[in-house]
């Protein structure tokens, strides 16, 4: 730019219920962006900074708190508060791309359409506290959350990892919260690509990377 400062990054955010592939697809994502020499900032919510990381654990534990759900909604917020002001917001003015998995849709579809809690109240709290900071590209990765589950829970006890609270609940759930991804896909198709979750993971890597790059303009001519 004239004034020498640089241009806006690129928020390009994954989405998607437990187990549809969300962490194969960033690292597929990533190690392409990265290959073409771009400046890439990989990050997660819960999550992003130390005090995200904190609330994670307390959030995701199967183990912890059995939290209100507007506790659970603030807490997530909070979290978020926090990653985009000293994380995403920072990167993003510097002229990186961010590759986030979850963002505010992952708490629209949870707290939404799962918990059943105001959609405006979410949207204005992440309007008023938040920036009101929107992703320039979600990728939704959709399953049908029988698959996507069993998949989850797999990863979970095979990395011994303790953050199985949400697939504890009960499969109704899930499907709001599928249903709560899908909706806002279809208000919101200028910057979403719904991506079919359900095939083997290489195929469902490759046509991230094709879309995502067409979107911004990468792919070669």
């Amino acid at each position: 730019m004239a004034d020498g400062r640089a241009a806006r990054g690129r928020f390009i955010v994954v989405e998607g219920g437990d187990g549809s592939g969300k962490g194969g697809v960033i690292e597929a994502l990533s190690a392409r962006l990265t290959a073409a020499d771009h400046d890439l900032l990989v990050t997660r919510e819960p999550g992003g900074t130390d005090e995200g990381l904190k609330l994670r654990e307390l959030l995701l534990s199967a183990e912890g708190a059995v939290w209100d759900q507007g506790a659970e909604l603030l807490l997530m917020t909070a979290a978020r508060i926090q990653h985009v002001k000293r994380v995403i917001a920072p990167a993003l003015a510097a002229g990186r791309i961010v590759l986030c998995d979850r963002f505010v849709g992952s708490t629209l579809a949870y707290q939404g359409a799962g918990r059943g809690i105001s959609e405006s109240l979410i949207r204005g709290l992440h309007r008023d506290l938040v920036d009101d900071l929107w992703p320039d590209i979600t990728v939704l990765l959709d399953v049908d959350p029988r698959v996507g589950l069993a998949r989850s829970r797999a990863r979970l006890s095979d990395a011994e990892l303790d953050e199985g609270r949400f697939e504890d609940l009960d499969i109704g759930f899930h499907d709001r919260v599928r249903g709560g991804f899908l909706d806002q896909a279809q208000h919101d198709v200028e910057r979403t690509l719904v991506i079919d979750a359900a095939r083997p993971a290489d195929q469902v890597r490759a046509d991230a990377i094709t879309q995502v790059l067409a979107r911004l303009d990468l792919l070669p001519s």
